[in-house]
């Protein structure tokens, strides 16, 4: 590719600049598969479950995609709910304390690959931001080491105070795009989840890169990607 095209990089954060998503994976299987078993439902949670209905989408509408799922409905109850109580918010808080509690205990270090593709845009004055649907995203980036490169961060904390659809709707790119002052056909949308894939194709940016963490290349080509690749420093250009 030629980033000579490109005024902007807008990156979603769990797996595509940090290993977290294996993370979030974990801690969905966790607090999912005690909830099902808790319940007598036999059928499992699963890795496709993640990819399916949870990853890459704001946490409560994670929860309800994958309750849906399974035919189950719950009462949405309010962000403040204790992680205890059976509320679509009650289980989304109940994934982000196991969640928390990892990330504290063992840190995240950022993808080489990742950081070399940050290094190359920064030389070539791209500019950048990023757009994840996790509320903890700030910390992940403070964790990572990656907090001062970005400007321009639209989580999940900044979608709801701004009423923003969380992907795959494409409106958290284009608000950081506008941030950024970048005009949408020159801008880049790099991601690992099919919804935010999806979210990059709706809003017809200038180019949306998949990035296979596991999700399968053509099931992100399938959801609108238009380059796949497995690092980021693949896209690191002479």
């Amino acid at each position: 590719m030629n980033w000579d095209d490109y005024d902007a990089a807008l990156f979603d954060l769990d797996g595509v600049l940090t290993p977290t998503a294996d993370v979030h994976m974990l801690a969905w299987q966790k607090m999912f598969s005690a909830f099902l078993s808790s319940r007598g439902i036999s059928e499992p949670y699963t890795e496709s479950d993640y990819f399916d209905y949870v990853d890459g989408k704001p946490r409560y509408d994670g929860v309800r995609s994958f309750l849906m799922s399974r035919g189950i409905e719950l009462p949405d109850g309010e962000p403040s709910d204790d992680p205890s109580t059976e509320t679509v918010c009650g289980l989304g808080n109940r994934k982000n304390d196991a969640f928390s509690a990892v990330l504290a205990e063992d840190g995240v270090e950022a993808y080489p690959g990742s950081v070399a593709l940050l290094d190359h845009l920064a030389d070539r004055g791209v500019k950048i931001a990023v757009v994840s649907s996790s509320r903890n995203a700030p910390a992940v980036l403070r964790a990572a080491g990656l907090r001062d490169r970005f400007e321009v961060v639209v989580d999940g904390n900044v979608a709801s105070e701004r009423g923003l659809l969380g992907k795959p709707s494409p409106q958290t790119f284009v608000a950081a795009a506008e941030q950024l002052g970048a005009p949408i056909e020159r801008a880049v949308v790099l991601e690992d989840a099919l919804s935010g894939v999806a979210a990059g194709h709706a809003g017809n940016f200038g180019l949306v890169v998949g990035v296979d963490r596991g999700v399968g290349a053509d099931r992100l080509r399938q959801a609108g990607a238009d380059v796949v690749v497995r690092e980021l420093d693949e896209l690191v250009t002479p």
